[in-house]
């Protein structure tokens, strides 16, 4: 049962640890400073990852469900651990909450960080976060894409019949998958990266930003984040590169294919961009009507970028938003929530579980009236079966009993019950920035105390993982033979 287990998630620590060689490679080209504790976070991962690789290589014909959930968990815990070792060792931390807090919001594409001044880290490490974004967000997608089908989670199984041409073995299947997802993906990384220079940012500062937008991780090399460019061009291709992260990365596949678009993955695309507008329109109608400060153009440039920037949860931002006052607070929680398309490198709950949870309830309405009339739920003309509901539901339950009992744990830490709270949506929403002064954008998660940063790591990882696949390994059940 392990010897899968154990190599598999030795690969995915072999790829981080060769992924460390670059800010190493970039620190000695620029300032000599960092590269040498690169090149030993390299040399160590390098050796775990191989040692677990080679002392348990064997052909793997078949995984099992328990085997997929502990492959995830696995990986994304030990993923976390080891991207910590940069931190640590370059002495951009010297605290472990703090380097592993930093490190799960890189891998996770949540953007939340406990650097105060981040203007003062080296280039390698601001790229390090920036490249933990990248690669976190094609390792998710390739997750969402691959094994939440096969593990059935929070309705996930909807999807499997979009890759019934795909071999019905797991990991013939996954290759398949990953290559072609990485091409899309470094294509958009290069469309972003290009708008961003024609935009007029430096080379380095676009390549940082464009690994964290499309990845809708939100990682800034700024204090200030987008804000500090103050150029309209940057936060428009910045607005598409986050948009791109949110759609699924299939469906590029299917549009360059030509393919017919009538599938469960491609029905949630009008949905998102109609969603996406909506909130979009009613910020920068509310706020050019409350705020005297903005017309209507302005707010809608500070409306469209935040917004959107927090309903991919990406996590950048172009200004304190916290300063719109409590309902703007409350409506970017929403947002927050809402998330992007599943199959994409975007949180939250995603948009085809919100259109199964509205088609549920739209039955429900008629059935209120009309006992008798049988009712399929249906996602545009594609009926949902129960078992999908059933699913949708629980993985809803799960995430709001979650966002309760972490808030709990973080608030008997001493913080406010506004700040407890909504840190613990930035980081199961993985939207990065909270509300108010503390974890607001213009603020850090380094006043919360040891513990509670934990705890925030913990939902980070919760959240990307769909919080069923952590969950369901810390049951009796899952232990039983």
């Amino acid at each position: 049962m392990w010897q899968p287990i154990f190599m598999i998630s030795g690969y995915f620590v072999s790829i981080l640890g060769l992924s460390m060689l670059i800010p190493a490679a970039v620190d000695m080209y620029y300032t000599k400073q960092d590269w040498s504790p690169f090149i030993t976070s390299a040399i160590i991962s390098l050796f775990i990852g191989v040692s677990l690789y080679l002392g348990n290589r064997t052909k793997i014909e078949k995984i099992s469900i328990r085997q997929g959930y502990l492959i995830t968990t696995i990986s994304w815990f030990a993923l976390s651990l080891l991207s910590a070792l940069p931190f640590m060792l370059t002495e951009t931390t010297t605290y472990w909450a703090d380097a592993i807090f930093e490190a799960t919001s890189g891998i996770t594409t949540t953007g939340a960080t406990i650097l105060t001044d981040i203007e003062k880290s080296s280039k390698a490490i601001l790229l390090w976060r920036s490249l933990l974004n990248a690669l976190g967000g094609v390792g998710i997608v390739i997750f969402a894409v691959a094994l939440l089908p096969f593990l059935g989670i929070g309705g996930m199984q909807i999807f499997q019949r979009e890759s019934s041409d795909l071999n019905e073995k797991l990991m013939p299947k996954i290759s398949y998958i990953a290559k072609r997802i990485i091409v899309v993906y470094v294509i958009l990384l290069t469309l972003t990266f290009g708008g961003l220079i024609l935009a007029g940012m430096g080379k380095f500062d676009a390549l940082n930003h464009a690994m964290s937008a499309v990845s809708t991780g939100g990682f800034s090399t700024k204090n200030a984040s987008v804000g500090y460019f103050n150029n309209i061009w940057v936060e428009i291709v910045l607005m598409l590169g986050m948009i791109a992260g949110s759609l699924p990365l299939t469906w590029y596949l299917v549009v360059l294919k030509n393919r017919n678009n009538n599938s469960f993955r491609s029905a949630q695309v009008p949905f998102f961009l109609k969603t996406l507008c909506f909130y979009v329109l009613f910020t920068t109608c509310w706020l050019s009507f409350s705020n005297s400060d903005y017309n209507f153009w302005q707010a809608l440039r500070v409306s469209a970028f935040n917004v959107i920037s927090i309903t991919t949860d990406t996590g950048f931002a172009s200004t304190d938003y916290m300063k719109w006052g409590l309902f703007a607070q409350t409506i970017f929680l929403i947002f927050a929530v809402t998330g992007g398309c599943s199959g994409s490198t975007s949180g939250g709950v995603k948009s085809f579980r919100w259109q199964v949870i509205f088609a549920f309830f739209k039955k429900s309405i008629i059935n209120m009236t009309e006992p008798s009339r049988i009712l399929p739920v249906k996602i545009k003309n594609m009926n949902v079966d129960d078992k999908v509901i059933n699913s949708v539901f629980i993985f809803v339950l799960a995430f709001a009993f979650s966002i309760v009992l972490l808030t709990t744990l973080v608030a008997i830490t001493g913080v406010d019950y506004t700040t407890a709270f909504s840190a613990i949506i930035g980081c199961i929403t993985s939207a990065g920035p909270g509300v108010g002064n503390i974890v607001g954008p213009a603020g850090t998660f380094a006043p919360l105390s040891d513990f509670a940063k934990y705890i925030c790591a913990f939902a980070m990882l919760l959240g990307r993982l769909e919080v069923m696949t952590i969950l369901v390994v810390f049951t009796k059940n899952f232990w039983r033979k």
